[in-house]
């Protein structure tokens, strides 16, 4: 089969008309190739007001009515014009995704541009959810829209459709648009706060506690994350609350997070667990380090660290 057939089959495949072409990274311009126009159910009604008029004419020899029909069929073919010249020309591109948790609402931001001299009126963009914009000449929007995000990893957007029924809602011109730019979805954090490890993953042996060689600081308001091992049972027991003891020393606040030794009865479970130390760990402000099979991520905080880590949950 030549190249022009195969392409010419392609272009008349069903799945275009719903799913758009393959996914592509750059921007993507709305040509006659990619816009797609049909009647509304109010154009439909349209058409059969004609036929009525024409029939009417017809049989009565009415000129009045041959003449309004004809005015009519006139205005519902320009609106076909007008209706692919609401999309046309405009250009859409990904803009920047930024990372969520599983079981949030994913954003996906696109970026559309109108180069031409004339505005843009009730151009509707879908996704999982809906948006409606107008864009004036020579006017670039970013817009954002979400569906749900179920499983850590990489998540596609799916099919961004976008349409107009513009000026006169006759016809509906979509283009069905496929980008590749994925969304990065961090494990799901888990609900139950369970105390940081106690073990470390540097020099020492597993199990051996860090903080054995600092010296006793005294004692604050129980956090969450505090190890079980800091609250202070005695001020507990006398009934004056729940206070951790803390230690002296550069150690104090650093600590490993191991998926070995981390519990769970499977793999999702224990990077939902991973994933809620880590959140914690970085809202305390503690030193932290990742270690996976393969993977050993040395102790540090802030942002980049903190991003570095989820992302590295999220793909393991």
């Amino acid at each position: 089969m030549s190249e022009a057939a195969l392409s010419l089959k392609q272009r008349f495949k069903l799945s275009r008309f719903f799913r758009g072409e393959a996914p592509v990274a750059g921007p993507i311009v709305l040509t006659q190739r990619r816009v797609f126009i049909l009647p509304t159910q109010r154009g439909l009604a349209f058409v059969l007001l004609i036929l009525l008029l024409v029939l009417i004419g017809f049989v009565y020899n009415n000129n009045l009515a041959y003449l309004l029909g004809f005015l009519l069929a006139s205005i519902f073919f320009v609106t076909i014009l007008h209706s692919f010249k609401s999309l046309a020309g405009l250009t859409i591109q990904p803009a920047r995704q930024q990372a969520v948790f599983a079981g949030q609402a994913g954003p996906f931001s696109f970026q559309i541009s109108n180069p031409g001299s004339q505005p843009r009126f009730a151009v509707d963009l879908a996704l999982q959810s809906e948006l409606s914009i107008s864009l004036a000449a020579e006017q670039s929007q970013t817009v954002t829209l979400y569906q749900p995000t179920r499983q850590r990893g990489w998540q596609p957007p799916g099919t961004l459709t976008i349409s107009s029924t513009y000026p006169l809602g006759l016809f509906r011109a979509w283009a069905p648009l496929r980008f590749d730019c994925p969304l990065l979805v961090y494990p799901k954090p888990a609900s139950r706060q369970l105390p940081f490890p106690e073990s470390s993953g540097g020099q020492d042996k597993p199990g051996q506690n860090r903080r054995s060689g600092d010296e006793f600081d005294g004692v604050r308001v129980y956090q969450r994350g505090d190890a079980i091992r800091q609250i202070h049972w005695k001020a507990f027991a006398k009934g004056q609350g729940v206070h951790s003891k803390y230690y002296s020393g550069a150690s104090a606040s650093e600590l490993w997070l191991d998926y070995q030794q981390t519990p769970g009865h499977h793999l999702e479970e224990r990077l939902s667990q991973l994933c809620r130390w880590l959140v914690d760990a970085e809202q305390a402000g503690l030193r932290y380090g990742l270690m996976l099979p393969g993977l050993r991520l040395p102790p540090d905080n802030g942002a980049a660290h903190y991003r570095n880590c989820l992302q590295a949950l999220a793909l393991f």
